[in-house]
Order: C-alpha cells, then sequence, then structure tokens
C-alpha cells in the first residue's frame, strides 16, 4: 500500500494536469504504450478499461442479440452480461484439458455465425484448468478456418506458481482472430480497476465509441498510478510475492481435500485462484463456510468453486474440514 501511495503521489506530481483532467477515451497514454510494447502491437489497438470486466461488458453491447459461444463451466459474470442484452449463450464442454476442440467444433457446425467464442485458457475461472498447447493450437486453426472471433479473456495468466507456462492464443493467432483481455487486478491491486483490451483494428473505434458513451473519460489517475508501478520495475517482484503467497494456499487447500474428501474429485491448478470440486452429491450449504455453487457457472449441481486467494491457509483447512462435514450430512435450504 506505501509504495501504491507513493507511485500515485508521484504519478500526481509528475503529470497531474494529465491525470486529473478529462482524457483520451482509449486509457493513458503511456500505459497504454507500455501495454502495446509487451504485446508488439500499435498502441491505437489497447483499450485500457474500469476493468477488463467492463470491456468484456462493452463487447456484448456490440454484439447484442447475437451468438455467443463459451466454455462449460464459465465465469459467471460474463453469463450475465450476456443473458442481460439478449445474447443466446451457447456452452462449450471442457474437461481436465480445458475446452474441447471437438465439441468447439460441433457447435461452429450447428447454429447461426457465433459473434464470438469467450475462454478462459490460463488457470481458468472456475475450474483452475488450462488449456493445452496442443488444444490451443487447435482452436486456433478452428478459429481461422471458421472465421470465428475468439475473446481470450487471460487475468491470470502471471499468477503462475509451477510449470512452464504455454503460449496464448493471442501469440499462436498473430493477432487475427485473438482479442486479448487482461487485468492488473491480479497483478498489483483489484480495487484500481484498471483492465485492458487489445483488439482488432474494426473493432477498437466500436468499442471506444461505447466507452465514450459510458464514462466520457476513463480513471486516468489509476492508469497513471499503475504506470508509475510499472515504470519503476515493480511487477515482476510483486509478481513473485503473490505467487509465493498463493502457492502455499494452493498447497494448504489441496491437502485439506486430499485429508478430509477422498470422495470428491477436483482440479490441481498450476496457478490462479481457485479449485473446481465434484462432490459425491449435490451441497446446498455448508454451515460457516462460503463456496460458490457450479451451478452459477453452469456447472453440475455436485460442482463447487472453492477460491484460496483471500484465506489464510489455517482458514482454508478449516473451511475444507466444514465443507466435508456439510457433505457426510448435507444441509438444506
Amino acid at each position: 500500500m506505501q509504495e501504491l501511495a507513493d507511485c500515485a503521489r508521484e504519478a500526481i506530481e509528475r503529470d497531474g494536469a494529465t491525470a486529473l483532467s478529462y482524457g483520451p477515451v482509449g486509457g493513458y497514454q503511456p500505459l497504454r504504450d507500455w501495454i502495446a510494447e509487451r504485446h508488439g502491437v500499435d498502441a491505437a489497438r489497447v483499450l485500457v478499461t474500469n476493468g477488463s470486466l467492463q470491456g468484456i461488458a462493452f463487447l456484448a453491447d456490440h454484439f447484442a442479440g447475437r451468438r455467443v459461444l463459451v466454455e462449460s463451466p464459465t465465469y459467471d459474470r460474463p453469463l450475465k452480461l450476456l443473458a442481460a442484452r439478449g445474447v443466446d449463450v451457447t456452452a462449450v464442454a471442457m474437461d481436465d484439458e480445458g475446452l474441447d476442440p471437438d465439441a468447439l467444433e460441433r457447435a461452429l457446425g450447428s447454429g447461426s455465425q457465433p459473434a464470438f467464442l469467450y475462454t478462459i485458457p490460463t488457470f481458468q475461472n472456475p475450474s483452475g484448468r488450462t488449456l493445452t498447447t496442443e488444444r490451443r493450437r487447435r482452436l486456433v486453426d478452428l478459429a481461422r478456418a471458421h472465421d470465428l472471433l475468439v475473446l481470450e479473456d487471460d487475468p491470470y495468466g502471471l499468477v503462475r506458481f509451477e510449470g512452464e507456462a504455454p503460449p496464448t492464443l493471442f501469440e499462436l493467432d498473430g493477432a487475427e482472430h485473438v482479442i486479448y483481455s487482461s487485468s492488473f487486478s491480479k497483478t498489483i491491486a483489484p480495487g484500481l480497476r484498471v483492465g485492458y483490451f487489445v483488439l482488432p483494428q474494426a473493432l477498437d473505434a466500436e468499442l471506444e465509441a461505447i466507452a465514450v458513451s459510458t464514462y466520457i473519460t476513463p480513471v486516468l489517475l489509476g492508469q497513471a498510478t499503475v504506470f508509475e508501478f510499472l515504470r519503476r520495475g515493480n511487477l515482476e517482484p510483486n509478481l513473485e510475492r503473490v505467487q509465493g503467497l498463493l502457492r502455499v494456499r494452493r498447497d494448504a487447500m489441496l491437502e485439506a481435500l486430499e485429508q478430509e474428501l477422498p470422495a470428491a474429485t477436483w482440479s490441481h491448478p498450476q496457478g490462479g485462484y481457485f479449485v473446481w470440486v465434484e462432490l459425491p452429491h449435490e451441497l446446498a450449504a455448508a454451515p460457516g463456510v462460503t463456496f460458490v455453487a457450479g451451478t452459477d457457472f453452469g456447472g453440475a449441481p455436485n460442482t463447487a468453486r472453492l477460491a484460496f486467494s483471500y484465506v489464510s491457509p489455517d482458514e482454508i483447512r478449516e473451511g475444507v474440514r466444514r465443507l466435508a462435514a456439510a457433505v457426510e450430512e448435507p444441509v438444506g435450504v
């Protein structure tokens, strides 16, 4: 917090006339330039948003009433955004290796042409699964063959505890059919509300027009604070800190599940925030422990998302113990 306070102070002292005024809806230009250089694109293709979810809302507005493909299960907030805009959502099956390309091909072969596919290929929310490199290549091939736009939502990719990072869909595609989305919420701080999109040129102007009509100007002070944090070289050291903290919590959850819930099955994420659990039977509630029912994400009634990011290892162990007790003696609502 002290470092971010200092970054905000420096951002105002160095460039307050820009950061505290109205500005270009595409975002704080030095931050756009930094993002563009990181992804090897022109800065005009970068749209910095108030959290990446707002960019997804802009896409949903743009494609309102169309058909969109999503993973099953998938992040519940985009599902709500799409439903509110009359989007016809088609769920595509996944397994422990991520989105099933055969199921995707079947979905592409039936129904109207989708506006886009929404996918979280790395440390997926809610399952924690990661799409294999082989499947990533297959997905990109399918996108090219069917002229399919793909939204690659990648907020967790840098929060890796172990293993080698696969190439992003954006990298494999060469930026032809893939929109890349990410956020600084998981790598710096969520309250800053700084996410971004790398868009095809054809979409950039149209989404910026939606953004202008939504909030006139972005929150430039937050974006300038993030840029100062990055400019100082803080990202990599902070990632190491975050990775270390979350690795211990992930390990505590997996160990607790092994000890307390041997009748269940669960994902084994190499990073991110979540573990996806398949319980022996449907569980409506568990006294004294909070989790999100898998049905919120389009999952089966006996599934649940367990988040290990915001609680201590001891709290994780106690939470799994309480969950296991509720599984043994189901509690009605």
